[in-house]
């Protein structure tokens, strides 16, 4: 028995007891407030782009705002104007291709936000795409810069996020060179194998966003057979489930995998996530990052695991909003 095959026996093997529907809504609830806090809190402290205080929290406010729930929109307009702040002040290092901290990772979650928050292309879209283009524009794929294990130490994080800002914010100008990366990339999707969970749900990302539809599917059919008993996924074979590692791959999953909200797989994961969040409304997750900027409170908790947690709280509830009714 092969180990993905004993992994989904294993999954298998769990009674599928769906969360009830109210105690979804009320996980979203419970979560959005702090959430926002820490989005928030980090525009106070900081004048830089965060993907663990803007992006993920941008994923499930974008989820819950499609589902009915109450997102403020004056939260939504401050997190695309401290977005664009950002892309103003380093214009000039896009359209070079020099590119900032983070380089594909961060540009590529910067217009991922913006994407989720329903702003509309302008120059500085056209700026950062711009960057995406002269980037690594001599290799078979874009290069990741970040160790930050889980959300930055993947080619296949970057590599999808360059994919997704081109297709979403190419100009008409940009179509022939877009097409020429696309081209590119598909043969380093094709040959290269993920290590862990967030290469598989990136590298699944990324291969719907080029139209592989039959290698995207049979990535999707790996994630379930990744799920272990407790419902929940783990972002190395090495770990136990957590909210972060569940949390992207059943939006990834519900997004571009093709799986219904309502499939037992996708049930057990709601459930997972539903009997592990934390009173205040949060998971935690505990940060296997190398600090390397000094450390400053965003409102959000758990101190110096607050960042990963937050990512992991932005995604657990954006999967938990994807379960909920429109």
């Amino acid at each position: 028995m092969t180990p993905a095959a004993v992994c989904c026996a294993l999954a298998l093997a769990v009674p599928h007891v769906p969360a009830p529907s109210a105690a979804v809504r009320q996980a979203v609830e419970r979560a959005l407030p702090l959430l926002a806090e820490g989005a928030t809190g980090h525009i106070e402290q900081k004048t830089c782009f965060a993907c663990h205080n803007q992006a993920f929290p941008m994923a499930a406010f974008a989820a819950a705002k499609a589902r009915g729930f109450s997102v403020d929109a004056d939260l939504i307009a401050g997190q695309v104007k401290h977005v664009r702040e950002f892309v103003e002040s380093n214009k000039d290092a896009y359209t070079s291709g020099r590119g900032t901290g983070g380089q594909v990772d961060t540009a590529g979650w910067l217009l991922f936000t913006l994407e989720r928050a329903g702003h509309k292309p302008d120059d500085l879209t056209a700026a950062v795409v711009e960057y995406l283009l002269k980037r690594d524009a001599d290799r078979d794929h874009w290069r990741g810069t970040s160790n930050r294990p889980p959300s930055e130490a993947s080619a296949f994080t970057a590599n999808y996020l360059a994919l997704r800002g081109l297709k979403t914010w190419g100009t008409p100008e940009h179509k022939a060179k877009i097409a020429k990366r696309v081209r590119t990339v598909r043969g380093w999707l094709a040959e290269t194998a993920a290590k862990d969970t967030e290469d598989r749900v990136y590298r699944m990302r990324a291969l719907a966003e080029i139209g592989a539809k039959k290698a995207a599917a049979k990535a999707a059919r790996a994630l379930i057979a990744a799920q272990r008993a407790d419902g929940g996924w783990r972002q190395t074979d090495a770990m136990p489930s957590d909210a972060y590692a569940t949390g992207t791959v059943l939006t990834a999953l519900a997004e571009v995998g093709g799986v219904a909200t309502a499939s037992p797989a996708y049930q057990k994961g709601v459930a997972f996530l539903v009997r592990t969040q934390r009173a205040d409304g949060t998971w935690y997750v505990k940060s296997r990052s190398r600090p390397f900027q000094p450390y400053y409170e965003s409102g959000f908790p758990h101190g110096k695991d607050q960042f990963i947690s937050s990512s992991a709280t932005g995604w657990a509830t954006a999967a938990l909003a994807l379960a909920c009714p429109k």
